[in-house]
């Protein structure tokens, strides 16, 4: 089985994602990790992709495609995969589509997990971190102790940037504009199935097991 995962910022792809790629035992295939393990590890496509972020320009679509598939083809992912974070514009689906036909693969399904605005900008804005252990607090589901200040160590708790209300509030219209037609792109292929993310988790995870099982 092979699984796509869409939805906005804070809806939980990447918790979902490892849950689903665990129980269903598939190659849990973040773009993000791969393209940063690409990087790490200098390969040739990790140096091209450095080359276009050194000089403040987006790594061009064939780049994080072939990135992509030479995961997807790799022995440890015959037994199935799950994409997360990519593709993140229909250009980007449709070369996938293209790709994955030459390799007599296809996708099985793809989990819409929708979340309203309201409640991304609650997740996200909300969410607080150490900047010495890494340990991550949220004002609403798991506060600190003391407002401001680690549990752990007792370091005054930051934002990360992107995190930042006016910075949500872009990346949410980044992802209506550029991502969110990947919606319609896939219901169109039949393949689509769209759950409630704005559920607990658990919940979320129990609702995309039966949508793969359709």
């Amino acid at each position: 089985m092979n699984l796509m995962l869409l939805g906005p910022p804070g809806a939980g792809k990447g918790t979902q994602a490892a849950r689903i790629a665990a129980d269903f035992g598939l190659l849990h295939l973040s773009s993000g990790d791969i393209l940063r393990a690409e990087r790490k590890g200098q390969t040739e496509l990790g140096r091209k992709a450095q080359d276009y972020m050194d000089r403040g320009a987006l790594v061009p679509d064939d780049l994080i495609l072939a990135m992509m598939v030479d995961h997807i083809n790799r022995p440890e992912a015959q037994k199935g995969f799950l994409l997360d974070g990519f593709p993140r514009t229909v250009p980007q689906a449709e070369g996938l589509d293209q790709r994955l036909v030459a390799s007599g693969k296809r996708i099985d399904a793809v989990i819409n997990i929708v979340v309203p605005d309201a409640e991304v900008t609650r997740r996200l804005t909300g969410r607080w971190s150490c900047p010495k252990d890494g340990r991550i607090y949220h004002e609403v589901f798991s506060p600190p102790a003391k407002i401001g200040v680690c549990d752990d160590c007792g370091t005054a708790l930051t934002r990360r940037k992107d995190d930042e209300p006016g910075v949500v509030s872009q990346r949410l219209v980044t992802y209506h504009t550029e991502t969110e037609p990947l919606v319609e792109y896939y219901g169109r292929r039949g393949v689509l199935r769209t759950v409630d993310g704005s559920v607990d988790a658990d919940v979320v995870t129990a609702s995309i097991k039966k949508a793969c099982k359709e």
